[in-house]
């Protein structure tokens, strides 16, 4: 990964590039950003940058051995943390060296195919629906044993954690001391989207890199130059992507979003008052996995959002699709206007909350889909 090949954001590769340059790097770096932002990309393109062999003031030159392998995310010094699916000690002692292997290909192939994937992306991509997903405390003790090794080319050894808000406390606690005092020439980079979900300890340790979404002029700019659609498809896409490139990826290839579906559906029952059928939304969402409800949840607070700016008369920030506008014309003024959309952003938070906690799936969204019908019969 090149910094040529991420849009946008000459900012923040000119900072990176200028901390190469005048040594000023720190040794713990924390990429953090929101969902389709390029925290990920980014961290690769300045490990790229610090491999290459002939780097210029702007970027690696991706034709030297050390680019070529950095392609394929296959660097000797570069080893990489990433959750997988939790083990009991037993299982931990069992698990072989094939096991071990196919894990990492799997993890290049991922940030190959969705560079700017989120968590969900990554555990659809492995089959891990329903399964508790972690960064345990072995894995901390072979990141520490793997960064004791000298390098096996003299450069940097490089540590890269994805997801870290995926640490199993002991493990966050087992890494303090080496990421505070690590071996010379290493370098920590944690890449994140849920940065306040981390160990307060963990993020005194880091200096923090801040990667903002996209512009909508770097994603139209983006989509061109790839060949993935024209100007004008591209305009509309940028816009309704709103800063995501992983959304935008995603209405290129003309994706249903069936959340925004299922939300739509689960309002018309509410306003309807049709609680047989609430009911069962219910039973569906407990049966969703945890990624996929938090992830429902988070679309209605979208949804919620384009209500508000409906109701306020505000149309040219509406995001929306032509169906779903169709849908917020109808729900705005008629059914929800903006007394209540404080309220049910509110609702949507707390639900958001008591599944972060593992509260009952199904009863968080039957007191949230009873809230919301109370609402729809005070209008």
């Amino acid at each position: 990964m090149q910094f040529a090949d991420i849009p946008g954001l000459s900012e923040t590769k000119e900072k990176l590039i200028n901390a190469v340059k005048f040594n000023h790097l720190a040794h713990a770096l924390l990429f953090h950003g929101p969902e389709g932002s390029a925290n990920l990309t980014l961290a690769l393109g300045l490990v790229t940058y610090l491999y290459c062999e002939n780097r210029t003031d702007t970027d690696s030159c991706g034709q030297c051995a050390s680019c070529q392998r950095m392609s394929r995310l296959v660097m000797p010094d570069l080893n990489f943390a990433f959750p997988v699916v939790s083990k009991t000690k037993d299982e931990e002692k069992e698990e072989d060296e094939d096991e071990k292997v196919d894990v990492l290909t799997s993890w290049r192939k991922f940030t190959s195919e969705f560079p700017y994937g989120n968590v969900h992306d990554y555990i659809y991509f492995n089959g891990f629906e329903k399964k508790q997903l972690n960064i345990s405390k072995s894995a901390a003790r072979k990141i520490i044993q793997a960064l004791s090794l000298m390098s096996f080319e003299g450069g940097y050894k490089i540590m890269l954690i994805w997801a870290p808000e995926f640490l199993h406390p002991a493990a966050a606690n087992a890494l303090l001391k080496i990421i505070e005092e690590p071996p010379a020439k290493t370098l920590f980079i944690l890449v994140t989207s849920q940065a306040d979900q981390l160990l307060t300890t963990i993020l005194s340790r880091t200096q923090k890199i801040l990667v903002r979404s996209f512009s909508d002029v770097e994603i139209k700019a983006h989509l061109v130059s790839k060949g993935l659609c024209d100007s004008k498809a591209a305009e509309q896409i940028a816009m309704l992507a709103d800063g995501n490139l992983r959304e935008a990826y995603r209405l290129v290839n003309q994706v249903e979003d069936k959340q925004v579906t299922q939300i739509r559906n689960w309002f018309r029952l509410c306003a309807a008052k049709n609680i047989k059928e609430i009911f069962e939304e219910a039973d569906r969402f407990h049966k969703a996995d945890r990624e996929a409800q938090k992830s429902l949840l988070l679309t209605g607070l979208n949804v919620t959002r384009e209500i508000m700016l409906k109701n306020f008369d505000l149309d040219v920030l509406l995001r929306t699709t032509e169906e779903d506008r169709k849908f917020i014309d109808n729900i705005s003024k008629k059914v929800l206007n903006e007394d209540h959309v404080q309220d049910l952003y509110k609702a949507f938070n707390e639900a958001h909350y008591h599944l972060e906690r593992n509260g009952n799936a199904k009863m968080i969204f039957t007191d949230l889909s009873m809230g919301v019908l109370l609402m729809m019969s005070k209008k």
